[in-house]
């Protein structure tokens, strides 16, 4: 058992608000320079939409992540020893600018030269990357709210699962048939990128599993853009080499969170680290799309084995990482809740971003316009979700509907137990139904409720203090160390090689 630490995290989908107050976080501090000014390392897209960049998630033309033909193991969909060489030069399977967009800005000058007259100055848009006057037709989130759904909503690759009358029945209700999709860098255990890169830049940290480009080596072959599925890496055209999200790492090193996650105003955001048997990744993929979820879980290890502390220990992992592991909210929502999900988990990198799928309120579209109304099963009324179970399935479970389904089911036990408790408007026969059919209990829907409706930010974000290799302790006095302000703070240090 070779285990491992993974620092991982959970969007709960019901909270997010779409403000793309993350996304801005994210593009400030991060990619506010030349090269990278197309680029969002978080982004949120309106969901059913083609994404960015434009259709993604379209496999069959972009050819990202691994696949699986039924035999002992997995093989690149981007490329293979044979055309891996001539790829180098030129690869078709990559998005070009008009996949994301040109980016602009104005000529805001115009403004303050324009002659005087009856007209208002108007401040034209141009490229920056060419200078040159521009007609704006494109963004990072030009579908934003179903903006122009016919032709983005509808050409949302995952309502193929659909029947045409189903289709019809969702954009009946347009406006109101959508959720939000915030993505980042999976931080994926099986990642694809690391696999394809032929210069051996990118590599996945041993300590917290997060994916980095070591820019000394990487030379912009650009075969990871291609190779990942989720297309979060970009090509800086000014430096000639790969950018993408490395989770903040400056501050999780410092036991501070990543900028998106601070800034996030619905508080939608979960960290922390998980254990996983690093021994198990490459058969926990090898298993048919349907039931990649469960082998994803499977590969999970529970913090509190006495088995799991002692290879954990053997293998360098340190008293912080586990009790950091203990505390997880990730690993209640992924593994014990089982209610976060990976987004398309059958591209088989084994994603490390887990996602607690959206109610919508469930109920969308009854009669009289109540929502929420008294029959045979609390449940009944998941046939007529504003966003079908079929399409969420295809989002967050490879086509498993029974998956989506289960966690939706405790999600909605949780929503009626707590309005039991709090109106005192259903009998307790009735409530008792709705917790068997969720498969939960009160004990566990309240813990569900705490976390998800009042969590204190440090039971959302559980991290080592400080995260290094080695780790010294040292109290802080003028004798201990030379210069010291002499305040007489217990500090820990933690050291890298």
């Amino acid at each position: 058992m070779d285990v491992r630490a993974q620092v991982s995290m959970v969007f709960h989908l019901d909270k997010c608000i779409g403000c793309h107050t993350c996304s801005i976080a994210c593009k400030n501090v991060w990619t506010d320079r030349a090269g990278a000014e197309y680029m969002w390392w978080n982004n949120v897209e309106t969901k059913p939409g083609t994404g960015f960049p434009t259709l993604w998630e379209n496999q069959d033309h972009y050819k990202g992540g691994w696949k699986w033909n039924g035999n002992g193991k997995l093989s690149l969909r981007s490329q293979n020893k044979w055309d891996a060489f001539i790829k180098l030069f030129y690869n078709p399977n990559q998005p070009g600018l008009e996949d994301y967009y040109e980016p602009w800005t104005y000529k805001y000058q115009d403004l303050f030269d324009a002659a005087e007259g009856d007209d208002q100055p108007t401040a034209v848009p141009i490229s920056q990357i060419t200078g040159e006057e521009i007609e704006i037709n494109a963004g990072p989130n030009w579908d934003d709210d179903l903006s122009g759904s016919p032709l983005y909503a509808e050409n949302d690759l995952n309502l193929d699962a659909l029947s045409e009358e189903e289709r019809e029945q969702l954009f009946e209700i347009e406006r109101l048939s959508m959720m939000y999709l915030p993505r980042i860098c999976n931080h994926c255990a099986n990642p694809s990128c690391v696999a394809s890169c032929p210069s051996g830049a990118l590599y996945k940290r041993g300590e917290d599993g997060i994916v980095l480009i070591d820019q000394e080596i990487c030379r912009g072959w650009r075969a990871c853009v291609a190779a990942c599925p989720y297309k979060k890496i970009y090509y800086n055209w000014k430096t000639g080499k790969s950018e993408k999200c490395i989770l903040c790492y400056p501050k999780l090193e410092t036991g501070q969170i990543p900028n998106c996650f601070h800034s996030c105003v619905g508080r939608i955001r979960y960290l922390g680290v998980l254990l996983y048997d690093a021994d198990r990744i490459d058969k926990a993929m090898l298993v048919p799309d349907h039931a990649l979820v469960e082998s994803q879980r499977s590969v999970l290890l529970d913090p509190f084995d006495s088995e799991v502390i002692a290879a954990a220990r053997a293998n360098g992992i340190s008293s912080e990482f586990l009790f950091a592991a203990q505390h997880s909210p990730v690993y209640k929502y992924v593994k014990e809740w089982k209610v976060a999900l990976p987004l398309h988990i059958e591209y088989r990198t084994m994603p490390m971003l887990f996602y607690v799928p959206p109610l919508l309120p469930v109920m969308g579209k009854l009669e009289n316009g109540i929502y929420e109304h008294k029959s045979d099963s609390f449940f009944a009324t998941l046939e007529k979700s504003r966003l079908p179970v079929k399409f969420l399935a295809r989002l967050f479970s490879a086509g498993n509907e029974e998956i989506v389904e289960a966690a939706i089911r405790k999600l909605m036990a949780v929503r009626y137990y707590r309005r039991s408790v709090d109106l005192d408007d259903i009998d307790v026969v009735e409530i008792s139904k709705v917790m068997r059919e969720g498969r939960t209990t009160p004990e566990e829907a309240e813990a569900i409720y705490a976390l998800t409706a009042i969590p204190t930010i440090d039971q959302r974000f559980v991290l080592p203090p400080i995260q290094r290799e080695e780790a010294i302790s040292a109290t802080c006095s003028p004798e201990a160390c030379k210069g010291c302000t002499g305040l007489g703070t217990s500090v820990s240090i933690e050291r890298g090689p």
